[in-house]
C-alpha cells in the first residue's frame, strides 16, 4: 500500500461516526476501535484542563497539503500540537481532531508541509484557524520541494513530509509524518502560543 492510500485507509477507519465516505481505499490493519467509556475518564474537567495545559508556551504552524483532484485547493490548518520525534529515521508527529475538515484532504493527498510561524504571523495564523473560508487568499506561498505543498513565505522554517503512520489519541488523531526535505530562516523569531494568546520570545 502507498503512502496515500494507507492515509486514507485511516480517514476511512478513524473518521467521525457520520462524516461522508471517502471512497474506496487497501484495507488498513489495526486494532478494533471503541469509544471512551464512562468509567474510564478521568476526572478532569475541560476547562480546567486547559487552563493548566496552556502553562506550556509551543510554536505555532501550519500544516499544509497540496491540492488533490475534485478540489479547489490546496489544504491547510493551524496547529500548535507538532514535534519533532525521532532522528533516525527523521520524523516528526502533530495532532488534529478528529472532527476536523481538513485532515482528510491531507490524508488524501499523503503528503504535507509543517510552516513554523514566525512572530510576526499572528494574523496569518487566526487565517488557517478558521473553518469554511478560502485560507489562501491572500498569502503568498511556494512550492515545498519533494511534496509540492503549500510554503508559505516568512516562516521561520518548513519541514516538507510523507504521512508515515497515524494512531488514534483519543478525540484526536497523532500523524507521524517522515521527513524528505527541510530548511530554515536565518536568526528567525518564532511566533509563541502561551495561556490561550500569541507571544514573543523574551530575552533574558
Amino acid at each position: 500500500m502507498g503512502h496515500a492510500g494507507m492515509a486514507a485507509a485511516a480517514v476511512r477507519y478513524l473518521r467521525p461516526v457520520d462524516a461522508p465516505p471517502v471512497g474506496p481505499v487497501d484495507p488498513l490493519p489495526r486494532p478494533e476501535l471503541r469509544c471512551v467509556r464512562e468509567d474510564e475518564r478521568a476526572p478532569v474537567e475541560p476547562g480546567e484542563f486547559r487552563r493548566v495545559l496552556g502553562s506550556f508556551a509551543t510554536g505555532v504552524t501550519v500544516i499544509t497539503a497540496p491540492a488533490q483532484d475534485g478540489e479547489a485547493g490546496p489544504a491547510g490548518f493551524a496547529c500548535q500540537s507538532f514535534a519533532s520525534l525521532s532522528l533516525d529515521p527523521p520524523l516528526i508527529v502533530f495532532m488534529v481532531g478528529r472532527t476536523s475538515t481538513t485532515w482528510p484532504s491531507i490524508a488524501r493527498a499523503g503528503v504535507f508541509c509543517v510552516n513554523v510561524l514566525g512572530a510576526g504571523q499572528g494574523e496569518l495564523c487566526r487565517a488557517f484557524a478558521v473553518s469554511g473560508a478560502d485560507k489562501f487568499a491572500g498569502m503568498t506561498y511556494d512550492e515545498a520541494p519533494v511534496s509540492g505543498s503549500p510554503r508559505l513565505a516568512g516562516a521561520v522554517a518548513w519541514i516538507d513530509c510523507t504521512v508515515h503512520a497515524v494512531h488514534t489519541g483519543g478525540d484526536h488523531l497523532i500523524v507521524v509524518g517522515r521527513v524528505d526535505a527541510l530548511g530554515a530562516a536565518e536568526e528567525a523569531d518564532p511566533l509563541l502560543f502561551h495561556r490561550g494568546r500569541f507571544a514573543r520570545p523574551r530575552e533574558d
